[in-house]
């Protein structure tokens, strides 16, 4: 069984407005929710970056279903100090939370001032702190030295289960890679062909039997010109592509590269529609993949239109 879940955007809504969101979506009959992790916004015109743990747990005290949350270690966050994020959400509510690992971008991690290495050297990083991760929420005392540093790290407040660490991958490749450490995928949608190929390369290099989940970015209107125009004003920095959607450092320099996104470019990236139809035909094609939840991301501020729409149109679909 699919899940139909609401993902909710840190860089585009305030905390506070945020939580009452995630509020109404769950009164809609979404299943679960999924959050963002961003220092920055993508684009100056989002205009928000919360602090994404602080959020959820009073997200999830004032809800009751799961949630997911996307982070990167190594960088901004010591794996030790993300793992003691993540392992008291996880003791204070049993079972809701899900934790996935990406390699990050360089606008949310390069602010430490670090050198913002290569993707390989970034899959090297990251699979040395799920190591760490793992050792820690087994309640170990880890000391490491290697890309990452922890001395003497214990976690003593700790969830009976530990989170699941999920792998986040855009390509197939990323998703080989995490097929063997990873307790799930977490990929996004687009081009569903692409979709397959990442699912099915996670499937084949040891992720058969894990859990998938999607995040399906989409933009509905009550009329086709104002779903268009919702996307282009909000998701044309990040639609970019490319290595520079990893390298890029300000809002700014994503602006100004977003301007050469054109329509079509946007409809390859997202699902523009006024038709809840095609919406929910999307949403069917997603689930013929079998994935454990697909995490809708309606990219405009129309947030609550989206969600009465949702309502009605989509999160009944199973």
């Amino acid at each position: 069984m699919t899940l139909v879940g609401y993902h909710a955007s840190h860089e585009q809504f305030a905390p506070s407005e945020l939580l009452s969101l995630v509020l109404e979506a769950e009164r809609a009959g979404f299943a679960c929710a999924k959050s963002s992790d961003h220092f920055h916004p993508w684009s100056e015109r989002q205009g928000q970056s919360g602090f994404a743990w602080s959020w959820l747990g009073a997200a999830m005290q004032a809800t009751r279903f799961g949630f997911g949350m996307i982070s990167a270690p190594g960088y901004r966050y010591h794996p030790a100090v993300l793992a003691q994020a993540a392992a008291t959400i996880g003791e204070m509510f049993p079972g809701r939370l899900w934790l996935s690992l990406g390699t990050g971008e360089a606008i949310n991690e390069a602010i430490t001032g670090e050198y913002w290495p290569e993707k390989t050297e970034r899959n090297a990083r990251l699979r040395e702190c799920v190591e760490i991760f793992r050792s820690l929420f087994d309640g170990e005392t880890v000391t490491h030295r290697g890309r990452v540093t922890v001395v003497e790290a214990k976690l003593y407040s700790r969830p009976a289960m530990a989170v699941p660490l999920l792998g986040a991958a855009v390509t197939p490749e990323t998703a080989a890679f995490c097929g063997p450490w990873a307790d799930g995928l977490l990929t996004t949608g687009g081009d569903f062909e692409t979709v397959r190929r990442v699912v099915a390369a996670f499937r084949e290099h040891g992720g058969e039997g894990k859990p998938v989940h999607i995040q399906h970015a989409l933009s509905w209107a009550e009329r086709e010109d104002e779903a268009m125009a919702e996307a282009l004003d909000q998701w044309r920095a990040p639609s970019i592509g490319g290595d520079a959607l990893w390298d890029l450092r300000r809002p700014r320099d994503f602006d100004v590269v977003g301007r050469a996104v054109t329509e079509d470019r946007l409809r390859q990236c997202i699902a523009i529609s006024a038709d809840p139809g095609r919406h929910r035909a999307d949403l069917e094609a997603l689930i013929a993949m079998e994935p454990a939840a697909i995490h809708l991301h309606c990219v405009g501020r129309n947030q609550r239109g989206f969600i009465d729409m949702a309502a009605r149109h989509l999160v009944s679909l199973i």
